[in-house]
């Protein structure tokens, strides 16, 4: 079956493709009649779908997280596309190429890596970097570490984001640390180096991105620090005094209570490391919605984003983008 990617589908295009189910609920018009409401997804994004008839039939059919092969129609549905399902059936997992599913971090990894481990070499902190070096020597935490995505939804979603975004982030703080001599060097890149390990276990990726029990019981926020807790206990007099420093900027890296964090930033490293965070995660988002929007020569895209406004990207930038996306994903 030849595979439709979601964001090529138009209002009034007969549907016959493969796609993942990222959401499946049994639900009741109005009038008391059973319908599905389903969301499919692929690396190019997600639509919501409906299933009118033979509901019976399909309901126990499939599950969440199944792949199944989907005929039926696009149309337009208050302003948003929509799939109206004919039929569809559970698919077999060699029936599909996962690369069709799972996007693919543009950069190599190897590169990303490599980036990463020469700017932790600069390090002079001999707690810090041994701390640092029991990350990067455990080749389990690495193998999670270089593939997991950065979130579901947002920055970086897509395999091998989480390494992208700490690299990133990295790099910016270094660039900071230049400017302002007063920053503590070595907490901050170690800060910047650790913040975001607990996505590792917070999300899972083996088909769809999701979030795992423990992302939606404790965050990556909580599951970051205890990372970080566990391996300094394995280090010999490791000062108590960083320790606290560390994990306070780790913890606090989202930068408001509202945000997610258990605690605002309060020192110098953890109030940088917030912003950088917050800058890097919100220019990719930016690019994330500009290269789905697909409003053909209009230069602004629809409020359904997670900015809540209309975002302007002249075509060009964000037609350039797309092709990098493209051309970036394993065939």
């Amino acid at each position: 079956m030849p595979k439709q990617l979601i964001k090529d589908l138009e209002p009034g295009v007969e549907v016959k493709s493969a796609f993942i189910v990222s959401r499946k609920e049994l639900r009741k018009t109005k009038a008391g009649a059973p319908y599905l409401a389903l969301e499919l997804a692929d690396k190019s994004g997600k639509v919501d779908a409906r299933l009118w008839d033979g509901v019976s039939r399909y309901k126990d059919a499939f599950s969440e997280r199944d792949y199944v092969a989907v005929s039926g129609r696009a149309e337009k549905y208050r302003d948003q596309l929509q799939v109206v399902v004919s039929s569809l059936r559970r698919c077999r997992d060699e029936e599909v190429d996962t690369a069709d599913f799972l996007r693919v971090v543009g950069t190599d990894r190897a590169e990303l890596e490599g980036e990463l481990r020469q700017a932790l070499e600069e390090v002079r902190n001999l707690h810090l970097k041994s701390l640092l070096l029991a990350f990067l020597d455990d080749p389990e935490f690495m193998r999670g570490f270089t593939t997991a995505p950065a979130a579901k939804n947002y920055h970086h979603p897509y395999l091998g984001g989480l390494l992208e975004h700490t690299a990133t982030t990295v790099r910016i703080c270094r660039m900071i640390c230049d400017l302002y001599p007063d920053i503590d060097r070595d907490l901050l890149i170690t800060a910047a180096a650790l913040h975001d390990i607990g996505k590792i276990q917070e999300l899972e990726y083996e088909r769809a991105i999701d979030f795992s029990d423990a992302g939606r019981f404790l965050g990556h926020l909580l599951l970051s620090d205890e990372m970080v807790r566990e391996r300094i206990a394995t280090l010999p007099a490791f000062p108590e005094d960083l320790a606290l420093r560390l994990r306070h900027a780790v913890l606090s890296h989202h930068g408001e209570l509202e945000w997610g964090s258990p605690k605002r930033p309060k020192t110098l490293e953890a109030i940088v490391l917030h912003h950088v965070d917050n800058l890097d995660a919100k220019v990719n988002s930016f690019r994330e919605v500009v290269v789905r929007s697909g409003n053909g020569d209009s230069p602004w895209t629809d409020m359904r984003n997670l900015f809540k406004r209309p975002l302007y990207a002249p075509r060009a930038l964000s037609q350039e983008m797309e092709l990098d996306l493209e051309e970036d994903v394993p065939r």
